[in-house]
């Protein structure tokens, strides 16, 4: 935008109406400055709207990871690795104690739900939703809600935990084998079970006396 041509004035030549308010030249710098201010606006607004965020997307119970696996091929075939950025399926490992053997597997602490982190537009908006087996974004139809980081924070970090779950195949009533411990080969009757602590207590005969034990699950084999 060509600047036009000003009258520059000697300062004794100024009226006091001019000194009052600023010469010509001031004031077409300070308009230029305003209509610059306003250029900017929409600038950073933009920016502001692009900001990669995360996003909730709902899916057919026990397709997540074919639906991470679909979304990762659909985004490098449609060059969108510039708005779509991380899939998640939240799932922590679980040690299942089960007849004495320990098994690790995943499970997922959110079935059914798959974390996206992507800027939101039209283009990023149909890549997902038109991913198969994805049903839906959390949110309306037409504005999917971004999710809170603090929240998506604590969901990562419980993926990243392993737990212990005990899977007690033995009830009250069953009768069982002692393995381990000063009362190996002994056989009981169980009386009470704990799966919270993978114990549990049986009734042993000892010298013709019921005696109560407490054992734990890796100690027992059930007969």
């Amino acid at each position: 935008m060509g600047r036009k041509k000003v009258e520059i004035k000697k300062l004794e030549d100024l009226t006091e109406e001019e000194l009052t308010t600023g010469s010509d030249l001031e004031k077409e710098e300070k308009e230029e400055v305003v209509v610059e201010e306003k250029a900017e606006a929409p600038v950073k607004q933009a920016k502001k709207e692009q900001q990669k965020r995360w996003y909730i997307v709902h899916t057919y119970s026990g397709y997540e990871n074919k639906v991470k696996s679909n979304l990762e091929k659909r985004i490098e075939y449609m060059n969108m690795s510039d708005k779509i950025f991380r899939i998640e399926v939240p799932q922590k490992t679980v040690t299942q104690i089960k007849g004495g053997k320990k098994q690790e597997k995943d499970e997922k602490i959110f079935p059914g739900y798959v974390l996206v982190e992507m800027i939101m537009d039209e283009d990023s908006w149909y890549v997902v939703r038109h991913t198969a087996g994805v049903t839906k974004f959390v949110g309306s139809a037409k504005k999917p809600i971004p999710a809170k980081d603090s929240e998506i924070k604590k969901v990562i970090q419980r993926s990243t935990s392993t737990t212990q779950k005990v899977e007690m195949d033995v009830k009250v009533g069953d009768k069982v084998r002692i393995t381990s411990g000063p009362f190996a080969e002994f056989v009981g009757d169980i009386t009470e079970v704990y799966p919270d602590k993978a114990k549990l207590r049986a009734n042993v005969s000892i010298f013709g006396r019921e005696t109560p034990v407490e054992l734990e699950y890796k100690q027992i084999q059930k007969l």
